[in-house]
């Protein structure tokens, strides 16, 4: 007597002229991401694998594909390139992840604004609006290979943010378009506000297959690492850098030591014991730059133009934001990281406060950004030395009783990463609208549990 065929395999038999990945290897691969930056996440969710993998070409093979599922109730987790760091894209109820990868196409670019397919890298559109004098406003340090979707879907800001906030600031996505999980899949165009109900929701409630964002004129940027003896004139350097309102900048990021001493691939440029502020200011703010860098005692190591920069392929971006994470696990693998959110106006009084207090285990790294309120202020992703996961929620805690905003890298429930919060009542109708049956990415909302 035959096995009763399984919905899996049902699913190839209804699709096989799509892209189905079937190697072992290869799905273990694709059913991670870079949650393994958290010890906490590597153990939760060690062995979590999807049944398959599929990678669509078009809106008709995401259409069929996700009729299907629906039909047959299988779980569907969306996933770009994998660069995120909450296990945001593996699959905690098998089932399939839906790679996006191959729908990539740029479909436009006009003064100030651009749409592509959810599955395009970040770095494609770049190159595309470079050709009409733009750029991107904000983009992660893994832009060479992140997708716009990706982003979308777990991103934050990155790189821009100090001119543009982070994404979900209004503007910077103007729209997206969206399918239903159901048996006949609707394609809904969602503006403004309404679109940002999907943002940063890790594809729990709705599938994505276009965006519409904003751009910025294009610029040439210089490339620069300042050092310093001195933890407040570092610190205080980079704070009036980020906040000269006369000079263009597209990235400021403060390093206390020890933490440059991590930075293995730079360190010919970073002084053993050091602290520096990493800057991209367009070339034509130069002079103004020395000068902010003499006034505080600092000394530039680093110098490049953007057209060395553009010659050797090598950028100072891939030394930021969690990139300075991945770094520094490359010399000690003990480490791990937080993500810290500070107060507009006390921002510096924090971050030399908590320094202090946690000298040696809490090693500060902090990007200087815009807020959603336009207000000049600092993230951190500090790194950790672990320890037991008792005391990295110890620190957690700690930290939020000092009065920063920790958004926990160490959980994979979207509520309990968002400082424990509840979502929107907008944000659960988006749910129920786009995912009636339940089916996206089970088990990373509170009330959406895997099925037992």
């Amino acid at each position: 007597m035959n096995a009763p065929v399984t919905p899996i395999e049902q699913l190839h038999l209804e699709l096989p002229e799509l892209d189905w990945i079937t190697d072992p290897g290869r799905i273990e691969r694709l059913s991670q991401d870079f949650s393994w930056f958290s010890p906490v996440l590597k153990r939760q969710l060690d062995g979590k694998l999807a049944d398959s993998v599929v990678r669509p070409r078009t809106e008709d093979e995401i259409r069929r594909l996700v009729g299907a599922c629906a039909r047959l109730k299988v779980p569907i987790t969306i996933r770009g390139s994998g660069t995120g760091n909450y296990g945001q894209t593996t699959p905690l109820a098998g089932g399939v992840v839906l790679d996006m990868t191959g729908y990539n196409q740029l479909l436009w670019v006009r003064p100030g604004v651009a749409r592509a397919q959810a599955g395009i890298r970040l770095n494609d559109i770049e190159k595309q609006a470079r050709t009409q004098s733009q750029e991107l406003r904000c983009m992660p340090s893994t832009y060479r290979s992140a997708t716009l979707g990706g982003l979308f879907g777990g991103g934050f800001g990155g790189v821009g943010s100090i001119n543009y906030g982070p994404l979900a600031a209004p503007g910077n996505v103007l729209g997206v378009k969206a399918m239903t999980i159901e048996p006949e899949p609707q394609v809904v165009e969602l503006r403004g506000a309404e679109a940002m109900r999907m943002h940063h929701l890790w594809g729990t409630n709705g599938l994505v297959l276009e965006l519409e964002i904003g751009l910025a004129p294009a610029q040439p940027w210089l490339e620069t690492l300042t050092t310093f003896t001195d933890f407040d004139a570092a610190l205080a350097f980079g704070d009036a850098l980020a906040r000269a309102p006369g000079l263009a900048k597209r990235e400021v990021a403060f390093f206390a030591s020890p933490v440059p001493d991590h930075l293995g691939q730079l360190s010919e440029y970073l002084p053993r014991g050091c602290h520096a502020v990493l800057s991209l200011v367009a070339e034509g703010g130069e002079e103004a730059l020395k000068e902010l860098v003499a006034a505080h005692g600092g000394t530039v190591t680093y110098r490049r133009t953007a057209e060395e920069v553009h010659k050797s392929n090598r950028t100072l971006m891939e030394f930021t934001w969690n990139h300075t994470t991945l770094h520094a696990l490359r010399i000690d693998k003990s480490l791990t990281y937080l993500q810290t959110s500070f107060t507009p106006g006390q921002y510096v009084q924090q971050i030399t406060e908590l320094s202090q207090r946690y000298a040696g285990e809490v090693l500060m790294h902090a990007e200087f950004l815009r807020g959603m309120d336009g207000l000049i202020n600092c993230s951190a992703l500090q790194l950790v030395r672990f320890s037991t996961e008792e005391r990295l929620a110890q620190i957690i805690q700690e930290h939020r009783d000092y009065g920063v905003r920790i958004n926990n890298p160490h959980v994979f429930v979207v509520e309990d990463g968002k400082a424990g919060g509840d979502l929107p009542a907008e944000v659960l109708a988006m749910k129920a609208r786009f995912d009636p049956l339940a089916l996206l990415n089970p088990g990373k909302l509170r009330g959406w549990p895997v099925a037992v």
